[in-house]
């Protein structure tokens, strides 16, 4: 099952006593995989200085990545991870992104369950929302958020919104001063500018939020719909 699967649902489970190599020796012997696998994991999980040190003086991140090591041990072609981050520091979450990222690109299945959504978001291809235990959107992350908007900041907006619209956009005010454009890319509304001899002080693409589309989608409001 090691090579087919690897899972990580706890980061405590470890003997107080094993060090690292200790733990990680006695989950390759169950799977069949040799010694050097340990020592390549130690290496790839950033856990080679600490390869000997008993797991009882671990920190929270340090046993999320012997937990990880432990997942990778059989090579599986599918990881389940429960809230991998939890614990890590900044450099560590950007070293977890670079991994999940390199093994979703060699082929593999990463599933992720995760509420730390804004660090999700950096690396995931495909998003599945649960409310009260019902699937309620699932579906590559491009096709759920929709097209980008623009958010455009003109001393001319009455002009520049009538030479948008012209040209098929959706224009509406975002405050004084300030267009929220649909259907057209930043590049075309700045072209689009430009022609008409209008003025752009600011220009920004804007794109929904996984948060954001968890909240849309989770809360009482969205239930109602």
């Amino acid at each position: 099952p090691a090579r087919t699967v690897g899972a990580v649902f706890d980061g405590n489970a470890f003997h107080p006593g094993h060090t690292a190599r200790d733990h990680l020796g006695v989950y390759a012997a169950m799977a069949g995989c040799p010694d050097s696998r340990v020592a390549e994991l130690l290496d790839l999980l950033g856990l080679a200085q600490a390869a000997d040190r008993r797991t009882r003086g671990f920190s929270t991140g340090m046993r999320q990545r012997l937990s990880l090591a432990t997942a990778l041990l059989g090579d599986p072609r599918v990881l389940l991870l429960d809230e991998p981050s939890n614990g890590l520091d900044p450099e560590g979450m950007s070293w977890l992104r670079g991994l999940l990222r390199r093994l979703a690109d060699e082929g593999r299945t990463v599933l992720v369950s995760s509420h730390v959504l804004h660090e999700v978001q950096q690396v995931v291809d495909d998003v599945v929302v649960i409310r009260r235990g019902e699937l309620v959107a699932a579906g590559p992350w491009s096709r759920l958020t929709g097209p980008p908007t623009v958010l455009v900041t003109s001393p001319d907006a009455t002009a520049l919104a009538a030479a948008l619209a012209a040209a098929a956009g959706s224009v509406e005010a975002a405050g004084p001063g300030r267009l929220r454009v649909r259907g057209l890319d930043a590049p075309r509304v700045a072209d689009l500018a430009a022609d008409h001899r209008l003025r752009v002080h600011e220009l920004v693409t804007e794109t929904t939020s996984l948060e954001q589309l968890f909240l849309d989608l989770t809360t009482e409001k969205a239930e109602a719909r």
